[in-house]
């Protein structure tokens, strides 16, 4: 049995953490796993497209593809299933625009009637995705961490630098200014502070010390190791929603303490007291940094609290069964029900046109010459790749 991914890039972190993560168990039930990242280029994206023919279950990864790819998408694949981890019908809290989209709202909607089922990362996206679908169509799989890939931080008392930690992005860097205020507060209280920062770009926080450390797959989980406090600051806005934690799951994957403002996923995973401390203004910030780095006792307590809850809710061991149960499920329901896929392939294509307006058939709804020629540059392209 194949399961193809299409991702947005390769090794998009998307992928590793909420498909790769589960290859060992997909594997057990017989599955193999494929990923394709999309092409930016349409012939070569063809190509790509026809590819899920050869697959028994295609999941499409956060992509919003334009319609008539989602049409030739949902034409190809026997069992088509969207997962996604973002509020990707929304601009993020950093963009220019408004975060409302019209044509990004419609995509949503249209991927998510084109699939078979519907994966969402986190309540708040399983709701937004219920409001266009039966609700029976969405299921929940968290972005999960192995706690086991994390060795635990030691927390012993240090002679040193109160070793802040923070990984992300460069998408994600303008959270870190957003809460330079609240970091440089917790600096002028400890002179000995330095933030760590994981990641592929550095910024220059006002009044704090930055120890640039590269990311890399391999290193992240030492580099977190070696740090004492973890640090998330979320925008309190609608886009926040649907982030799904994976930067605090990995702070208390390594047993970390978590310091972060009360927005999102933020007031799910940190236990106020107990896995760390939610704190909204600069000055709760410095408070609950200074008492953190301060008090190694306190640190090693609220940081196994974290590790222990990680594992037990969010570990990929606990979710990897359930993960590969649904794609048996839907591989399954595939194989025995071909024609009746069919006929939704049929029914998704003559909503369209509804929606579209029956005097219009040149559009791109499926029916008409534009589509023709695009199915035959796509076979074209295959062919060219088997030769």
């Amino acid at each position: 049995m194949k399961l193809l991914a299409l991702t947005e890039e390769a090794n998009h972190v998307c992928f590793r953490y909420r498909i790769e993560a589960f290859a060992p168990a997909l594997a057990e039930r017989g599955w193999d796993l494929v990923a394709l990242p999309l092409d930016r280029h349409t012939l070569s994206r063809l190509g790509q497209l026809c590819a899920a023919q050869r697959a028994d279950v295609v999941v499409l990864q956060r992509k919003l593809l334009p319609r008539w790819q989602l049409w030739l998408l949902r034409r190809f694949s026997r069992v088509l299933v969207y997962d996604f981890d973002d509020a990707v019908f929304l601009r993020d809290s950093y963009s220019r625009k408004r975060a409302s989209n019209a044509s990004r709202q419609a995509r949503f909607r249209a991927t998510l009637r084109a699939a078979d089922a519907v994966i969402a990362g986190n309540a708040w996206l399983l709701g937004q995705a219920a409001c266009h679908v039966a609700r029976e169509k969405v299921y929940l799989v968290p972005t999960c961490v192995d706690p086991r890939l994390y060795r635990p931080a030691t927390h012993e008392p240090q002679a040193g630098s109160a070793r802040l930690a923070w990984i992300g992005q460069r998408s994600t860097l303008p959270s870190l200014y957003c809460a330079q205020p609240h970091l440089a507060a917790a600096a002028r209280r400890l002179r000995d502070l330095e933030l760590r920062v994981i990641c592929n770009e550095f910024p220059d926080l006002e009044g704090v010390r930055v120890v640039p450390r590269l990311w890399s797959a391999e290193q992240e989980a030492d580099e977190l190791s070696s740090c004492h406090i973890g640090i998330c600051w979320l925008p309190d806005d609608v886009w926040s929603q649907g982030k799904c934690g994976l930067k605090v799951l990995q702070y208390m994957a390594a047993g970390l303490p978590v310091v972060a403002n009360p927005v999102g996923m933020n007031k799910v995973l940190v236990i106020h007291g107990e896995t760390g401390f939610l704190a909204q203004t600069p000055e709760e910030w410095s408070h609950a940094i200074y008492r953190l780095a301060r008090d190694a006792q306190l640190r090693r307590r609220m940081g196994q609290a974290a590790r222990c809850y990680v594992s037990t809710r969010y570990g990929v061991q606990q979710w990897a069964p359930q993960f590969a149960e649904l794609i048996d499920r839907w591989g399954a329901q595939g194989a025995e029900s071909l024609g009746s896929a069919a006929t939704a392939r049929e029914a998704f294509v003559l909503d369209w046109r509804r929606q579209d307006g029956e005097a219009r058939p040149g559009r791109a709804t499926g029916c008409g010459p534009r589509f023709s020629s695009c199915a035959k540059a796509a076979a074209s392209v295959e062919h060219a790749r088997r030769v």
